[in-house]
């Protein structure tokens, strides 16, 4: 008799950007590699997140790039990174198109399902589409597009920067501290509590002031004319009185200077203002990643005096209606709607 040599089936969940981009969170965080695998779940064992992370300190001490990470595993599987679907002309076209509106490939990756019923494409194949147009020392190759210049952060090769430097600046001790910020903000089930920050340009004094609410994700931003504390409370105080009183609960910010007029924000909005802990702006990633997207369309160097608030509006339009993941495709301004009744026009 023949010996039955089946084997045993096992289903193998690999690690994905999001995945890593959580262990790297955590990993800073100074979370052991047990409590990452509790966080990722899905069958993850502590082992898969310690080999990924290479034997490092548990806490957080060493450096791990999520983004980095991903691009080596994609490079040893070679199963992974197929670039059939964007041989589909629709689909093709459709990423082509939505990049150049400001569209992340992650967005046009959720967003292509509802508005053509049965495509689908990976933002890790768009990634892939855009760097195959260009060869390994940067070039674009002949008779091809480059894209490049539509990505969010724009890099001409798949690598990462290296880690912002922190700014100094004054702090007082008085300000009201992260820590006594209502426990419930961290879970972001309530609309109402807001992050702030102020985007500036060596080019000018003038400024752009961006505000966004964590839950839905609606951004505002407006001008200033100056650096000044009285600038950066008349455009918060300007853009969240749209905004009707039960759905202003919090506000956090950093410690700048042009932040340090809280108290009359206070008594102009039903809102209590918190500050983020010196360097730390992890406390308010939701803001950090806005004004990544606003240097989009405003890049460094940028002279904002010369930036009209037609334009700002604009970019404030485009940041409010682009399709969300964590919203399954629904834009913020349709979140806010659907939780709240608040209706923004432009």
């Amino acid at each position: 008799m023949k010996k039955n040599n089946r084997r045993k089936r096992r289903d193998f969940n690999h690690l994905d950007l999001n995945d890593r981009v959580q262990i790297e969170i955590s990993y800073c965080q100074g979370k052991s590699v047990t409590e990452i695998a509790q966080i990722l779940g899905k069958r993850r064992d502590k082992s898969t997140i310690s080999r990924e992370i290479d034997g490092r300190p548990s806490k957080g001490r060493g450096r791990y790039r999520a983004y980095q990470a991903n691009v080596k595993a994609l490079k040893q599987d070679k199963h992974r990174g197929r670039r059939e679907r964007l041989k589909n002309e629709t689909v093709r076209g459709y990423v082509v198109d939505k990049m150049k509106l400001g569209w992340s490939p992650e967005q046009i990756s959720i967003r292509l399902p509802i508005e053509h019923k049965g495509e689908s494409v990976s933002y890790e194949a768009i990634y892939q589409f855009v760097y195959d147009q260009v060869s390994g020392n940067g070039t674009v190759k002949k008779g091809r597009d480059d894209l490049r210049r539509y990505l969010p952060r724009r890099h001409s090769r798949r690598s990462t920067k290296g880690a912002r430097k922190a700014q100094k600046i004054g702090r007082l001790e008085s300000l009201p501290s992260i820590e006594n910020r209502p426990a419930s903000v961290d879970e972001r089930k309530e609309v109402g509590n807001f992050e702030d920050d102020t985007i500036v340009s060596r080019q000018s004094v003038a400024r752009i002031k961006s505000v966004n609410e964590r839950v839905s994700g609606v951004v505002f931003l407006g001008k200033m004319k100056d650096g000044t504390s009285e600038e950066s409370t008349r455009v918060v105080c300007e853009r969240l009185s749209a905004i009707p009183s039960p759905y202003l609960k919090t506000l956090t910010r950093d410690r700048g200077t042009e932040n340090f007029g809280w108290e009359k924000i206070e008594s102009v909005l039903p809102l209590k203002v918190y500050f983020a802990h010196p360097y730390c702006s992890h406390e308010r990633g939701s803001n950090e990643n806005i004004n990544g997207l606003v240097r989009r369309f405003f890049p460094k160097k940028t002279d904002f005096a010369t930036v009209t608030e037609e334009e700002i509006q604009r970019v404030e339009y485009l940041l409010n209606t682009r399709p969300r993941k964590r919203f399954g495709g629904k834009t913020p301004l349709e979140v806010l709607l659907e939780k709240t009744g608040v209706a923004i026009t432009y």
